[in-house]
C-alpha cells in the first residue's frame, strides 16, 4: 500500500481498530477514513453504500464488530450475530460495488469447532459443532470468510481474511458484565488490591488454557498481511502458545500486586476447553508476534490504571 493511499478503517476506536489506527500513523499513511458508529451506523446497507460512495476509499480494513466475552456471547446471541451479519455484509459488498483494491476481514478464533484437535490449523474450519455459548458470533464470523472467499471466485476482488487469537491491549473493554476473561481479571484484581479485599473469585475450574495477542503485534501483522498476502485462504493470527486461566490469573495478581486468594466459583461454566492456533502459515509468510505475555499485560494494566 502506498503510503497516501486512501485507506478505511472500520471500527478505529474500538481495541483492534485503534490499534490498526496507531501503527499506520507511525508506519507513515496519511490518507485515513473513519467515521464513529453515532456518524454512520454500519449495520444500515443505505447509510454504508452512501459512505463508499463519497469516499471512495483504495483500500479497507474491517475491524468493525460487535464483540463480547461468554456472557455477553450467550445472552445477547441474537444481537451478535445479527450486528455482525449486518456489518460485514454491508462493508464487504459496498466494497466491491465500489472497486476497493484491497479489503481485510477480522475473524476471530470462535470460528473453529468447540473440540477442534489442538493446534486449530485454518483447514479445521467446519469440521464440527461450535461452541453453543458463542454460535451466533462464530456463524456470523465464518459468514464473513465466506463472503470474501465467494466475492474472490465470482467477481475477481481481492479480500482476504485474518483470524486472531484472544485479544488484549490499550482501549480494551474492562466492563465486568461483557468482557473477555483477560481485562477483567486485570480491573477484578486491581478493584480488590485497592479495596483492601482476601479474594478474587474467577469463573470455573481455571483449567482451561487460551492463548493471547497483544493488540498493537495484531496490527502489526494486519499491515503486514495488506502489504505481502493475497488469497482465498483466511489466515490465523497468534503466538501459537497458551496458558491456563489459572496461570494467567496467577500472573495477572503478580503484576498487580494483589495479596489475596484464588478462589474458583464452580457454578460459572469454563467454555472451550482449549483455544490454541497453529500459526505455521503466518509465520512461514515471514511473520511473528514480538511481545510477550508479561511485558503486554504490564503495558495493559498501566493504560487501564490511567484510563480507569
Amino acid at each position: 500500500m502506498k503510503k497516501d493511499a486512501k485507506i478505511y478503517v472500520a471500527g478505529h476506536r474500538g481495541l483492534v481498530g485503534s490499534a490498526i489506527m496507531r501503527m499506520l500513523k507511525k508506519e507513515g499513511y496519511t490518507n485515513l477514513v473513519y467515521r464513529t458508529s453515532s456518524e454512520l451506523d454500519l449495520r444500515r446497507q443505505e447509510k454504508v453504500e452512501e459512505f463508499f460512495e463519497e469516499e471512495k476509499p483504495d483500500y479497507v480494513i474491517l475491524a468493525a464488530a460487535k464483540v463480547g466475552g461468554i456472557q455477553a456471547n450467550d445472552n445477547y446471541s441474537a444481537e451478535f450475530l445479527y450486528d455482525n451479519l449486518m456489518i460485514e455484509t454491508n462493508v464487504i459488498d459496498a466494497a466491491y460495488q465500489n472497486d476497493v483494491e484491497k479489503l481485510l476481514f477480522l475473524g476471530s478464533s470462535c470460528i473453529y469447532p468447540k473440540f477442534a484437535d489442538q493446534p486449530m490449523k485454518e483447514d479445521y474450519l467446519l469440521s464440527g459443532k461450535l461452541e453453543s455459548t458463542n454460535e451466533g458470533y462464530a456463524v456470523a464470523k465464518i459468514t464473513g470468510i465466506k463472503l470474501c472467499e465467494h466475492y474472490n471466485k465470482q467477481y475477481d476482488t481481492n479480500f482476504i481474511s485474518a483470524m486472531p487469537t484472544n485479544l488484549y491491549g490499550p482501549n480494551d473493554n474492562f466492563d465486568l458484565e461483557t468482557s473477555h476473561v483477560l481485562p477483567a481479571l486485570i480491573r477484578k484484581f486491581h478493584e480488590a488490591k485497592v479495596n483492601d479485599e482476601d479474594e478474587v473469585v474467577i469463573w470455573g475450574t481455571g483449567k482451561p488454557k487460551r492463548e493471547f495477542l497483544h493488540v498493537d503485534d495484531l496490527a502489526d501483522s494486519l499491515l503486514f498481511l495488506m502489504n505481502n498476502y493475497s488469497g482465498d485462504q483466511f489466515v490465523n493470527v497468534g503466538v501459537g502458545k497458551d496458558i491456563s486461566i489459572l496461570e494467567l490469573a496467577e500472573l495477572i495478581k503478580d503484576i498487580v500486586g494483589f495479596e489475596g486468594e484464588i478462589v474458583n466459583d464452580l457454578s460459572k461454566p469454563d467454555g472451550t476447553p482449549r483455544k490454541l492456533m497453529d500459526v505455521s502459515r503466518l509465520n512461514n509468510l515471514g511473520w511473528k508476534a514480538q511481545i510477550s505475555l508479561e511485558e503486554g499485560i504490564k503495558d495493559t494494566y498501566e493504560w487501564f490504571k490511567q484510563n480507569y
